[in-house]
């Protein structure tokens, strides 16, 4: 059994030990909040075996493989950083650091201590209508584009317009709509069609300086993606692709439950795999077998690609908040 710790007490992270327990390969040996009721709280509700108010101490003495981090986005790279230095391998809520000098630091980290994994907790390319979504587009005979977009109004919108700033509309955490919403269509044409030759990003700015929603463009040879996202509206559009006279579509370039294809002739084949118990079910899995069987061919070269694509969709975020001039607090030595 991998031993897990984990960092944060939102409704992801509990998602996130859900699908651990359903895997039945993990057990929850540590939880770590600032607050110890809150601590406590998730411990118990999860049976993890101890709680802590302190990440040091989880990390010296909880004896962990690995250690799941879903803390404010500008708190990711500190956590991570301490955790390679205790041999403790990490998977990352992404997106997982806030800009290309904290993704080298990690790198470079990662190389002192071999034996340490590092995972970015994407589910959506993890699952099965990932798998079927590459399948489909093998089969077109060009790409001539796509049109993603994941839109949903956020609660935590209402303090922006109450005056407040939360934690995911402040630059001060490395948030906003490109650093939450926008990771997962950016991580999908990364892993889809793998680094653009340009990007140029469009945001709207809120209240808090942050983007509340915006319109990014991905260049590549030959065809462009356009990624709509936010979190001040809700969008119903599908996300599509585009071949010549086929067209795959997806219900959303974020919860990629349903995946389809029209053909020349108009006619719609539904390539849509079973719904999963945990939609990060697959993620928890996948990272299982790395972290058990790191040696194995097929596992390392996953790994690889896994970490490839991390590390493109960091350099594209990135790429991104320059073209637009979006600077965050963790950029001032970059």
């Amino acid at each position: 059994m991998i031993r897990m710790g984990t960092v944060g007490t939102n409704w992801i992270t509990q998602q996130f030990v859900e699908a651990l327990a359903l895997s039945g390969r993990y057990e929850l040996a540590g939880v770590y909040s600032r607050h110890q009721d809150t601590a406590d709280a998730f411990a118990a509700k999860n049976q993890a075996q101890t709680s802590y108010t302190d990440y040091e101490e989880m990390l010296t003495q909880a004896d962990l493989d690995a250690v799941y981090i879903a803390s404010p986005n500008s708190l990711h790279f500190d956590q991570a950083m301490a955790a390679i230095a205790h041999d403790i391998s990490i998977v990352v809520e992404k997106p997982a650091f806030s800009n290309r000098q904290e993704m080298v630091a990690i790198q470079a980290a990662l190389a002192q201590h071999p034996e340490v994994k590092f995972f970015e907790a994407a589910r959506h390319v993890h699952t099965p209508n990932f798998q079927a979504l590459s399948k489909a587009l093998l089969g077109l005979p060009t790409i001539q584009g796509a049109a993603l977009t994941y839109m949903k109004y956020s609660s935590r919108y209402d303090l922006v317009l109450d005056g407040d700033v939360p934690n995911v509309f402040s630059r001060q955490f490395s948030a906003g709509a490109l650093q939450d919403l926008g990771v997962y269509p950016i991580y999908l044409a990364v892993a889809l069609f793998g680094q653009p030759e340009h990007v140029q990003y469009y945001p709207t700015l809120i209240a808090t300086g942050a983007d509340g929603k915006g319109l990014a463009v991905l260049r590549y040879v030959g065809f462009d993606i356009t990624v709509s996202f936010g979190k001040t509206s809700n969008s119903y559009a599908p996300s599509e692709i585009y071949g010549l006279k086929e067209t795959v579509s997806l219900d959303s370039a974020g919860e990629l439950t349903h995946v389809s294809e029209r053909d020349a002739a108009g006619n719609v084949t539904d390539l849509s795999q079973p719904a999963l118990a945990n939609p990060m079910l697959p993620e928890v899995n996948d990272f299982a077998r790395v972290l058990d069987a790191p040696t194995d061919p097929q596992n390392q070269a996953d790994y690889r690609r896994w970490l490839q694509w991390s590390t493109t969709v960091n350099q594209v975020l990135y790429s991104l908040r320059v073209s637009a001039n979006l600077r965050f607090p963790a950029d001032e030595n970059d």
